[in-house]
């Protein structure tokens, strides 16, 4: 009988003829490295030992109108003044009616065993809404509406992936993971509103959506299956991440959960299409940002139903949650190591708290890199030594 060595040694040996060509092993067909996954969902894939990874990752959002619920909403239904003899109305001075989101995120790990990956997320956020005013304020401003903007570094996310069981340590077939994570608050609270064609409104905070992040450690735990039988993978990603205390604005963002199921095919060695489900709920918000505190002018800032520059953006009922999207995507290996990665998001179903923005698309680029240390098995292989010039 061969002993354990040996047979690990053999399976590794015939890896290189089950994806012709050789250099694949270090791709798209390699059953334990970068092209087994796809690179919109944390935590997929099974990282070879002893390998750096790095992923550079420009993402764009489009949102354009407005939901309350399954039904769209007119933003023009919604303007008008409101209080009116002392009472609310429901309407509003200002509505949002479209958003560009633009994200790079910046991705940095390394697989210490065969079992254990860890790793730091990066992003910086450059949002844009555009906001509609009411007949009242265009008439005060003399502007149909502004954009408001905000820009700069989000939170930073830690994780980390345990693998808990699978059917075979080198060309795994059937495998089960942990995913933890830790979300830093990197991202400002403090954004303001310094785009408002009223000058004195331009010391208010932007709204809660406008915000680069929650002001809060918010950790997930996460559950990943993936299976594989060549020429195919498939998988599923449970994740869940709460929001257990107030910021220093007196709220929380509202907690999250996320399904994704995914199923990849590969038509040749340095090329696959893939398809993907996406589940994700979110809560609305809990508590209120303190806007009755004074900004730099020294007037109150607006946010409670009161306020004449009342918005939606201000009623934390107005956000989180039910979608599911669609994902399609392609891979493709330029060269040994690297893998190009272009995906784009449609949404198939919106449940919304609302009113609020509904997301039309988001695509993703995504250029993934991996180097192996000479502690790695694939180190030398193909043209991974040359290419990188990694020598650790």
């Amino acid at each position: 009988m061969k002993s354990p060595k040996s047979m690990r040694f053999s399976a590794l040996m015939l890896l290189p003829m089950v994806c012709a060509p050789a250099s694949a092993y270090v791709g798209l067909c390699c059953g334990k490295c970068g092209g087994n996954m796809p690179m919109n969902i944390p935590g997929g894939g099974v990282p070879e030992t002893h390998e750096f990874r790095f992923k550079i990752s420009p993402m764009f959002m489009r949102m354009s109108g407005l939901r309350d619920g399954t039904d769209s909403v007119d933003p023009d239904d919604l303007l008008g003044m409101p209080v009116v003899g002392g009472q609310p109305t429901g309407k509003y001075m200002a509505v949002p009616t479209d958003m560009d989101m633009a994200m790079l995120n910046l991705t940095a790990g390394y697989s210490f065993t065969d079992d254990f990956f860890a790793g730091v997320m990066f992003m910086y956020k450059d949002n844009d809404m555009d906001m509609k005013f009411s007949p009242m304020m265009q008439a005060m401003t003399g502007e149909d509406g502004f954009t408001m903007k905000s820009e700069g570094l989000a939170d930073t996310m830690l994780m980390a992936k345990y693998r808990l069981y699978t059917d075979d340590p080198l060309i795994p077939t059937s495998q089960f993971s942990m995913l933890f994570g830790l979300s830093v608050p990197t991202g400002s609270i403090n954004q303001k509103n310094d785009r408002h064609p009223v000058r004195a409104r331009r010391d208010e905070r932007l709204p809660y959506g406008m915000q680069l992040g929650s002001g809060t450690f918010d950790p997930t735990l996460g559950l990943l299956y993936q299976g594989s039988s060549s020429p195919m993978w498939w998988g599923a990603n449970a994740s869940y991440t709460a929001r257990l205390y107030d910021n220093d604005r007196d709220y929380r963002l509202g907690d999250e959960a996320r399904l994704d199921l995914y199923g990849m095919y590969q038509l040749r060695h340095d090329f696959l299409v893939q398809l993907q489900l996406n589940g994700h709920y979110q809560a609305d918000i809990d508590g209120e940002m303190d806007e009755s505190q004074s900004g730099e002018s020294g007037h109150v800032i607006p946010g409670d139903k009161n306020s004449p520059f009342t918005t939606p953006l201000w009623d934390t009922e107005n956000y989180g949650g039910k979608q599911i999207f669609t994902t399609l995507g392609l891979q493709w290996q330029p060269a040994p190591l690297h893998i190009v990665d272009l995906n784009v998001g449609l949404p198939l179903y919106r449940d919304l708290n609302g009113p609020q923005l509904e997301t039309d698309y988001r695509v993703m680029l995504t250029w993934f890199i991996e180097m192996p240390t000479r502690k790695s098995r694939r180190f030398g292989i193909g043209k991974a030594k040359s290419d990188s010039g990694l020598g650790f």
